[in-house]
C-alpha cells in the first residue's frame, strides 16, 4: 500500500486550510484510482458497489459512475432511501425483521428496484404478512453459508451468517420461495469472510508467519468454496432461475471473480482503503478517506493531544480496530488510552514538534463507520478542496 509522506499532508492542509478541525476529507485521485483498480482486479466480471463502506450518496454514484454496477446495500430502510432517490437494482445483504419497511416495499414502487435476503421459512413469512401479493411479488435473494469447516465440520472458519450451507439445503430454501406466489427468486449470495475480509500480511513480528498461515487457509477454504458454491447454483437453478450469483469483496476479488459459477462480486472498502487494507499481499490500494483532529494540549514535551479520535472500528476489540495517526509521519496512540472519547494523546517523534492548533491527520480502520462520525465529507484534488457532500448522516440517514 502506497504511504502518505509529509508531503501529502501539506497539500491536505493547503486544500482544507479553511476548515475547522475535526473534519473527513476523501482525496477523489484516490478513490477514483481505487474504482479503477477494483475493476482491473474483476477482469469483466460485475462489481456490485457495497453501500455500508461509502454511505455517501454523492460518492456512490460516483463509483457507479466509473462502471461498478449495482448496489448492495446494509438494511432496508437504506435501499428504500435510495431508491428513492433514483437507484436500481438494490439487493439487501442482509436480512430484515423490519415490518415497517417490508410493508413500503410490498405496497410502493421500490418493489421493482429492491430485492431482499432471506436465510429461513420465517424470512418468507414476514415478507408475506406484509402484504406482498402475485401482482406485485418481492424479489430475493438466497444468503448461503461460504465458511470453512475443516476437520469433517469440527472447526469453523468464517462470518456467522446463513444456516444454509449445502446443495441440498439452498435447494430447499429455494423450492419454498418458488412454491410461493407473492415471491421471486432473483439472485444468490455468499459471502467469504475468511478470504475476502482477513489480510494475509499482518504486522507485527510474527506477520510473516500468521500471513502464510492465513494464506494457506485461505487457498484451502477457497477450493472447498469454488466447488461447494458450483453446486449450490446449479442446484438451486434445477428449481429457478438466478438473475444473479454475488460472492466476495474487495479483498477476494481476483480470486471469487474467476469462478465460472459466480456472475459478480461485492467491493466497497476497496474505494476509501482503510488501514485494515493494508494487510494484504494481492493488491495495492491508495488511502482515499481521512479524518483531521485538532491539537489541543500539550500535557508534556514530548505529547500531544488531540480532540476526539475514539472513533472505533467493528468487531471483535483490538489494537488493528483503532483509527491510525498517518500525519505528521512518526506520530502513535497511547498504549494505556488508545483513541479516546474526547481527547487522544499522541506519542513519537512527530509529537515534539506539534504545537496547539496544528492538525494530525488519520485514517479509519474500516471504510464507511467513518461516515458515521460526520455529516459531511469534503472532496479535494491535488492542493485544491473541489466540493463538499453530505454522508448520509448528513441527509438524516442513521440505518444503524
Amino acid at each position: 500500500m502506497p504511504g502518505l509522506t509529509s508531503a501529502d499532508g501539506e497539500r491536505l492542509d493547503a486544500a482544507t486550510h479553511a476548515l475547522q478541525a475535526p473534519f473527513a476529507v476523501v482525496d477523489l485521485d484516490a478513490f477514483d484510482a481505487n474504482a479503477s483498480d477494483l475493476l482491473r482486479r474483476a477482469d469483466g466480471t460485475r462489481v456490485r458497489l457495497a453501500s455500508k463502506s461509502v454511505r455517501c450518496r454523492a460518492l456512490i454514484e460516483r463509483a457507479l459512475g466509473a462502471g461498478l454496477d449495482g448496489v448492495l446495500a446494509f438494511t432496508l430502510p437504506e435501499a428504500l432511501w435510495l431508491a428513492r432517490h433514483g437507484h436500481d437494482d438494490v439487493v439487501v445483504a442482509y436480512p430484515t425483521a423490519d415490518r415497517g419497511a417490508l410493508r413500503e416495499l410490498t405496497r410502493g414502487p421500490a418493489g421493482e428496484r429492491v430485492t431482499v435476503m432471506v436465510d429461513a421459512r420465517e424470512h418468507l413469512d414476514a415478507i408475506a404478512a406484509a402484504g406482498a401479493t402475485a401482482r406485485s411479488p418481492v424479489r430475493v435473494c438466497l444468503d448461503v453459508d461460504a465458511g470453512w469447516w475443516p476437520l469433517g465440520g469440527r472447526v469453523r472458519i468464517g462470518a456467522r451468517r446463513s444456516p444454509v450451507r449445502t446443495p441440498e439445503a439452498a435447494a430447499a430454501l429455494a423450492r419454498e420461495v418458488a412454491a410461493r406466489p407473492e415471491l421471486v427468486l432473483d439472485g444468490l449470495m455468499s459471502y467469504e469472510a475468511q478470504i475476502a475480509g482477513v489480510g494475509d500480511r499482518p504486522p507485527g513480528r510474527l506477520g510473516a508467519a500468521a500471513g502464510a498461515a492465513v494464506g494457506a487457509m485461505q487457498r484451502a477454504s477457497a477450493r472447498e468454496l469454488a466447488e461447494r458454491r458450483a453446486a449450490v447454483v446449479a442446484a438451486v437453478r434445477a428449481v429457478a432461475p438466478l438473475r444473479f450469483v454475488n460472492g466476495g469483496g474487495t479483498g477476494s476479488v481476483e480470486r471469487t471473480a474467476a469462478e465460472p459459477a459466480v456472475t459478480e462480486v461485492a467491493a466497497g472498502s476497496g474505494l476509501f482503503a482503510p488501514a485494515l487494507f493494508d494487510a494484504y499481499a494481492a493488491f495495492s490500494l491508495r488511502p482515499a478517506a481521512l479524518f483531521a483532529l485538532p491539537v489541543v494540549r500539550r500535557p508534556s514535551a514530548r505529547v500531544a493531544t488531540v480532540l476526539g479520535g475514539g472513533y472505533l472500528a467493528s468487531g471483535a476489540a483490538g489494537a488493528d480496530r483503532l483509527p491510525r495517526p498517518v500525519l505528521p509521519p512518526g506520530l502513535r496512540l497511547d498504549r494505556l488510552e488508545g483513541a479516546g472519547e474526547v481527547q487522544t494523546p499522541l506519542h513519537g517523534p512527530a509529537a515534539a514538534r506539534l504545537r496547539i492548533g496544528d492538525r494530525v491527520w488519520f485514517r479509519h480502520a474500516k471504510a464507511g463507520e467513518l461516515c458515521e462520525r460526520f455529516d459531511a465529507l469534503h472532496l479535494v484534488r491535488g492542493r485544491e478542496l473541489v466540493a463538499t457532500v453530505p454522508t448520509y448522516r448528513g441527509e438524516g440517514g442513521t440505518f444503524l
